[in-house]
């Protein structure tokens, strides 16, 4: 989800502001990337400029309070081609983070989230605060559940968002009678929402980086694992309001530049809810009251409820999205499931958070992507998807995938998303930190790694940690982190021959503890060659030989291996299986790298420090937190693995 800054200025779209960290990330001269492959179905697409046409320029703009089936009036201001005459079809954003600037007079937004060529092609654009929010009336909830309604005037999100174009399409005179929605982040999430039971006007919606489940796999939670550093900083400015606003709170100061040590010394969660979230109550009052995944997090799942969609749908996600990858794999499943026979396609790119709506993003850390994948996405995916169906008639069925590959550097179309022909291939662990094809034929129990877990000493998430979560650590060095002696560390030969993993990863790990409760953490990393290159122009001092590049990586409280629902302690001394799904990935390990495997059991602050002990860890006092030892078993009867799907070649165009 964006943080607490998007969305304020600029365009009010819900994705990331860039923040300090992130501007940090971006500052050096990187290492170049592969060039981009002509062949195999994977082209280069040409780039266009974004423009930057001041907006009073090139729109009018009139504000209106939007009636709701229950009388709840809406916000919304309405940005018109100037130029007379000419009917367009409205774009539609619903966003709870500020539809800013307000007044008919007040303009500010350059671009009204999309590029020069959308501004030509000549759209309406309509920002809507959503209900509770800023000027929009009514009670705010948190991802307001789906699916409850049972009288005429109940309302959900799916029924503001009807209600809202219905409104729009009959009352403004130039709107041609069609609408798209778009929307980035918690923005997605609503235009998720909107699929549901959709408006006949509505033609063309794309949720990018939306939220589906705040429990198991998107923004703050991971596997029921709190992502602490995320919801800390998003709900000490995300707060209830006392009445209608214009302003945004202020920003939480936090005093120092170390997230590190600023979290360690917040303590237990309880001090932490004391101290930083007083009354009135908040959503993080609600999220610590349900430490498990119950009805409560339940109905904020808008996945089974995605039906009846009658409009085409793009489902936009960045392969190195911290905050919402799972959202946007797992809605574009459940409308493809639920939904037979409609137009629905997934694009998903070397994005972090929103870095598709981003100008000329080609770097992430220290890599370089080949070409500028965020400004093809705008111009010949993005603009031609809405143009087609809101303009014209009989608008071309897109590719059903379009998908970046991730080590290789090119674009590849599929047929579906995981791509058919995926060979399962297992990865085990073995002695002396080997990872082997072969499953261990070891019988003996002592065939096993061991390492002591300490909360008072946790294993930072990345090598430096500023206040602010930046988005480079989905792409980061892991040398830091191999040299802990609280980090298992497991490697493969170097390959003979490149290959392409695409789909998600199954974690499958045997272990045993001295505690009651543990993290366990998974990191598959691609390592480089000892004498890769480094950079021509190198200011940050990389060095790229043996650099170890995280791919994808994931949590899953030892508590809840069995049930999210559920939850159970572990048995001191007794051997359990915990298995999880890392998120999915696409990505290409080249001949001559290595693929790695890390074990740990804490990944500090992105995650919460798991006192170890089998407590409610919203109420865990300071001596719940003990240091345990955890065993991670590799013998015949217990061969812990990974297992991933290996494409048996990229597709031809």
């Amino acid at each position: 989800m964006a943080n607490v800054g998007a969305g304020r200025g600029s365009r009010g779209a819900g994705h990331v502001a860039k923040r300090a960290a992130d501007r940090a990330t971006m500052r050096g001269i990187l290492p170049a990337a592969a060039a981009l492959a002509l062949a195999s179905g994977c082209v280069a697409r040409p780039q266009a400029e974004r423009g930057v046409e001041p907006v009073e320029s090139l729109f009018e703009k009139l504000e209106y309070r939007i009636p709701m089936r229950d009388g709840t009036r809406l916000f919304t201001a309405v940005y018109t081609p100037r130029g007379g005459g000419g009917a367009y079809p409205v774009m539609l954003n619903r966003t709870p983070y500020s539809v800013a600037p307000y007044g008919i007079a007040a303009f500010g937004r350059r671009g009204l989230g999309f590029n020069r060529t959308f501004a030509e092609a000549g759209f309406i654009f309509a920002f809507q605060d959503v209900r509770g929010r800023f000027m929009s009336e009514g009670e705010f909830i948190d991802m307001r559940p789906e699916g409850v309604r049972q009288g005429p005037n109940d309302i959900d999100e799916s029924t503001d968002t009807y209600d809202t174009i219905d409104w729009l399409v009959k009352n403004l005179p130039r709107c041609n009678g069609r609408a798209g929605m778009w929307g980035i982040s918690y923005p997605g999430f609503y235009a998720a929402c909107g699929t549901i039971d959709s408006h006949p006007a509505l033609r063309a919606i794309s949720p990018q980086a939306p939220i589906a489940d705040w429990f198991v796999g998107d923004d703050f939670h991971h596997n029921g694992a709190l992502f602490l550093i995320d919801a800390f900083d998003f709900f000490t400015s995300f707060r209830p309001r006392a009445a209608l606003e214009t302003e945004w709170p202020p920003d939480f100061e936090y005093g120092m530049k170390d997230a590190y040590q600023f979290f360690l010394n917040l303590g237990p969660l309880p001090d932490a809810r004391a101290r930083h979230f007083p009354p009135p109550r908040s959503f993080v009052d609600d999220m610590m009251d349900h430490p498990n995944y119950d009805e409560f997090w339940k109905a904020r799942n808008p996945l089974p409820h995605l039906r009846n969609v009658h409009a085409d749908v793009m489902m936009v996600g960045g392969w190195y999205d911290a905050e919402d990858l799972y959202g946007p794999l797992h809605i574009y499943d459940a409308i493809e499931r639920q939904n037979p026979g409609i137009q629905n396609c997934l694009v998903i790119g070397p994005w972090s958070h929103g870095g598709w709506a981003r100008d000329r993003i080609n770097q992430l850390g220290d890599f370089l992507f080949a070409g500028s994948p965020s400004n093809w996405y705008q111009n010949e995916v993005e603009f031609p998807f809405f143009r087609d169906r809101l303009k014209g008639e009989g608008a071309p069925p897109p590719p059903e995938v379009r998908a970046y590959v991730t080590g290789s550097d090119r674009w590849c179309t599929f047929n579906q998303w995981p791509p058919a022909g995926l060979a399962n291939r297992d990865w085990y662990f073995a002695a002396d930190g080997a990872l082997a094809a072969a499953p261990p034929s070891d019988a003996s129990p002592d065939a096993n790694d061991e390492y002591l877990s300490d909360p008072a000493h946790p294993v930072p998430y990345q090598d430096r940690i500023d206040i602010e979560r930046g988005r480079s650590y989905m792409i980061a060095d892991q040398r830091f982190a191999s040299r802990r002696p609280d980090v298992l560390t497991y490697r493969s030969e170097p390959l003979q021959e490149e290959i392409t993993l695409a789909g998600p990863i199954q974690a499958d790990l045997f272990i045993s503890t001295t505690g009651t409760d543990a993290d366990f953490i998974v990191k598959v990393i691609d390592v480089l060659p000892d004498d890769a290159p480094d950079p021509d122009s190198n200011p940050t001092g990389v060095r790229m030989g043996g650099y170890q590049r995280l791919v994808r990586a994931e949590v899953m409280r030892g508590r809840y291996r069995n049930s999210l629902e559920k939850p159970e302690p572990l048995q001191p001394g007794e051997v359990a299986r915990v298995a999880f799904e890392l998120r999915d990935v696409c990505h290409t390990f080249q001949r001559g790298h290595r693929l790695m495997v890390q074990v740990q059991s804490s990944w500090f602050p992105l995650v919460d420090r798991n006192p170890q002990t089998y407590v409610d860890i919203y109420k865990a006092q300071p001596s719940d937190y003990r240091a345990e030892r955890h065993r991670v078993h590799r013998d015949a009867a217990h061969p812990s693995r990974i297992r991933v799907g290996v494409l048996p070649g990229l597709p031809q165009a």
